[in-house]
């Protein structure tokens, strides 16, 4: 018997060559047609080869694989504060305790951990209080018939600062409007420090602990005083405003109401901004996903004051309020449907200052200088001219900055592009006086009034795209385009279209119908769907043939790992108009040893895994990467180019998620390298075998591990497994097989592999039945994998 598995097992060895000598074959062969699909920067020549061995060797498990609980942030409070200014503000969340650090992004903000709190949960609670009862029991049975607190607390072993937290717990239960929520368990107090010339706006945080890094939250940099809300601001107003301009920052408990009295002069005019979703954009288990302010103003007497509410520019209210004598007001502040939690955090901006309510046009060619005009309150300069630029810039927005003086700014984001450009001409609200549009054009319209409707007739055949952007640049307009012949025949019909990269718009109001045009030619109307009208509603109309586009998203935005590491990534290529060409990415002036592998986007995949290597000797400081993605027009030599902008992917109310693009991808490299993982991988393209099996040869790399020690999980595509065994002589092989019914004919991806290493200490005095011991080498590069049913 022992003889036969030892032939067996020398059978199975000679095959195991067999293979891999077949393999080598076939891998060299593959090398070389997929030499056109190669990065340009990361995967030319044999120099590849040997980058690619170092990386292997060096290759230590990453940080994120060792920990199950990263640090979670719910929400800051308050969220921000003054340029040139210290304060505390407390982050809520889950697994903060171990946060080490605190990292704001861009410069001149520095943050310092100050504490760290939780309160009682009702287990730890009640073990205290069980604690005191039966430590009060004894005593009394002792003798004292009425022992005092010290007395039951020092009996029961109970500190000061357990009882304290007693105390704190049975206030939180008393307090109706507080509801438990193990995501805002945690408090972590941190300090901030702002320098006196640091940039205005919004900053990310995030913490960082000695294991995985979190989510991040925005606080912003203001130019303004701030104050916080005062408790209980329910009936009588808070009264911490005593001047203007002012930002009150506050928080909505469940049926919760704030109201904060602020002095005001006749004749100012008064922007009242309620920041909900621009610090905490959208919430993850609470219907509809936001935090949803409602503003009202009372005069003195408690009279409400009509007020004109908008919402330009972003989802939270505005309110315009020019003031009809001297008074103290009462602004109030509430969500609209009387929920409420820690996490409902605000920051209320009062006072005359500058602010723009709609921009028209909404944008201009890259090749002029075209003058913009400006529409809002309290601005001095309500003009800008924008810049001729020589060259077409990967990014279709430009942002432009108006100054007001004395510090103030406001800034506007224009869409540039090199089309005819042309402006409405009214009357054209019917199709005797439609003004005719040549495609391709890009016609800056208004729709002026309730009710208005501007028609253009549309010169020229053949396939054409029609979008509208209106709300996608804060204009009020919820547009609707149709298209019919000259005869009155619908050709197309569109309300809203759903643009996926807009990670902050959740109602999608622009346009965009594809439709042929006849020969003769044909009628295009555009108007509002609710009737709505007005000097603000304003769009940029683009008629031209449809168009080969994608733009790229990366997460997770920060990266948190290990010198030498091979992280997983991924890419989101959002497609327009069906483009399904392959796409090619590539870091940008990235630092020596950072590279990628599979970096190939398929043109069937929206969602694509890949792998970044970092280099052993990475800096500690945090690193800025860039990542680019390019791929063939059709039926063209044209090369279109796009940056992959980092991006947090964020759910919505249990259910819906949204690429929110952030500033910088970033890398944090912290720790030191882990062992050597014990062999080679090569560099080649997998061609899986639907149903059946293919052996990836392993060199391997010297160590005295052996190959039934080393284990391979597969994390993607589901449906395929992977086993190391030993082979030929410095050789193992690396068996994958393929489920069929979960791997599609033709698929494309990338194979991610994770190593890691079971091995059982040798049996002693002390430990005689040791247990296996598990260490991490981490993720190998991604290997490409074509699905077929041929092997």
């Amino acid at each position: 018997m022992l003889s036969g598995q030892r032939d067996l097992r020398a059978f199975q060895a000679e095959r195991a060559a067999m293979e891999l000598k077949v393999a080598f074959q076939g891998f060299a062969r593959l090398d070389s047609e997929r030499a056109g699909l190669r990065s340009c920067r990361d995967l030319r020549g044999r120099a590849w080869w040997g980058l690619l061995w170092a990386l292997v060797l060096s290759l230590p498990a990453p940080l994120f694989a060792q920990s199950n609980a990263r640090p979670h942030l719910a929400y800051a409070y308050p969220a921000g504060a003054r340029r040139g200014e210290t304060c505390e503000i407390v982050l809520g969340g889950q697994h903060l305790k171990k946060a080490q650090g605190a990292y704001v992004a861009g410069g001149g903000v520095r943050a310092e951990i100050v504490r760290w709190y939780r309160g009682l949960t009702p287990g730890e609670y009640n073990q205290l209080r069980t604690k005191l009862d039966e430590a009060r029991e004894r005593l009394v049975n002792d003798g004292q018939a009425n022992p005092s607190r010290e007395a039951i607390s020092r009996e029961a072993g109970v500190t000061a600062e357990q009882l304290r937290e007693i105390e704190l717990y049975q206030e939180r239960q008393r307090n109706s409007k507080r509801q438990p929520n193990e995501q805002l368990e945690e408090e972590l107090t941190v300090r901030i420090t702002i320098a006196s010339d640091a940039e205005y706006g919004r900053r990310e945080l995030r913490l960082v602990d000695d294991a995985a890094i979190s989510n991040p939250l925005w606080i912003n940099v203001g130019q303004y005083p701030e104050t916080r809300e005062v408790e209980p601001n329910d009936v009588v107003a808070d009264r911490a405003v005593e001047s203007l301009p002012v930002v009150v920052n506050g928080q909505i408990l469940p049926g919760d109401v704030d109201r904060f009295l602020f002095p005001a002069k006749k004749g100012q005019k008064l922007v009242i901004v309620a920041g909900a979703r621009e610090v905490i954009p959208y919430l993850a288990d609470a219907v509809p996903g936001w935090f949803q302010p409602t503003l009202k103003l009372f005069d003195s007497r408690g009279q409400e004051i009509p007020v004109t509410t908008a919402f330009h520019f972003h989802q939270d209210p505005v309110v315009y309020f020019e003031v009809p004598q001297d008074d103290r007001y009462t602004i109030q502040i509430r969500d609209g449907l009387y929920r409420g939690r820690e996490d409902f955090v605000y920051r209320l901006l009062v006072g005359e200052i500058p602010f723009v309510t709609s921009v028209f046009p909404l944008g201009a060619s890259w090749d002029e200088r075209t003058p913009i005009q400006l529409e809002g309150w309290n601005l001095k300069n309500r003009s800008l001219t924008t810049k001729s630029v020589g060259f077409r810039q990967i990014q279709p927005f430009q942002w432009y900055t108006v100054e007001q003086g004395e510090d103030l700014s406001v800034r506007v984001p224009l869409r540039m592009d090199s089309l005819p450009e042309l402006f409405d001409k009214e009357p054209n609200d019917d199709e005797d006086s439609a003004q005719r549009v040549s495609v391709p054009a890009i016609v800056n319209g208004r729709i002026d009034r309730p009710g208005d409707e501007d028609v253009y007739r549309l010169a020229g055949a053949g396939k054409v795209a029609i979008e509208v952007y209106a709300r996608r640049h804060g204009s009020p307009l919820d547009a609707y385009i149709q298209l019919t012949d000259l005869r009155g025949k619908e050709l197309a019909f569109n309300d809203d279209y759903e643009d996926k990269t807009q990670g902050l718009l959740t109602h999608h109001a622009d346009s965009r119908p594809v439709a042929h045009l006849p020969t003769s030619g044909a009628l295009l109307r555009i108007g509002d769907t609710q009737g709505e009208g007005g000097s603000g509603f304003v769009y940029r109309l683009y008629v031209r043939p449809p168009k080969s586009n994608f733009e790229l998203r990366v997460t997770p935005s920060c990266v948190l790992t290990r010198p030498g590491s091979v992280v997983p990534i991924t890419v989101h290529s959002l497609r327009e108009l069906d483009f399904d060409e392959d796409i090619e990415l590539a870091l940008v002036d990235a630092p020596p040893g950072f590279s990628l592998s599979g970096n190939i986007v398929p043109g069937t995949v929206n969602r694509h895994s890949l792998t970044l290597a970092i280099p052993a000797n990475a800096s500690s400081e945090t690193i800025r990467l860039k990542m680019v993605g390019g791929a063939r027009i059709p039926h063209t030599r044209s090369l279109l180019t796009r940056p992959a902008v980092p991006a947090e992917d964020m759910m919505q109310a249990f259910l819906w998620r949204h690429l929110v693009p952030v500033e910088e991808w970033h890398v944090l490299v912290r720790g030191s390298p882990a062992g050597a993982i014990p062999f080679e991988a090569p560099p080649a393209t997998a061609p899986l075998v639907r149903g059946g099996e293919m052996l990836i040869p392993l060199r391997v790399s010297g160590s005295n591990v052996t190959a039934s020690e080393v284990r391979i999980d597969v994390k993607e595509p589901k449906g395929v497994t992977a086993e190391v065994e030993a082979a030929a002589a410095g050789f193992w092989g690396l068996r994958l097989k393929t489920d069929a019914s979960k791997v599609p004919a033709g698929a494309r991806g990338n194979l991610l592999l994770y190593a890691y290493r079971m091995s059982t200490p040798a049996a002693s005095k002390d430990n005689p039945n040791p247990k296996p011991w598990r260490s991490d080498y981490g993720y190998l590069p991604a290997i490409p994998y074509l699905a077929s049913s041929k092997p």
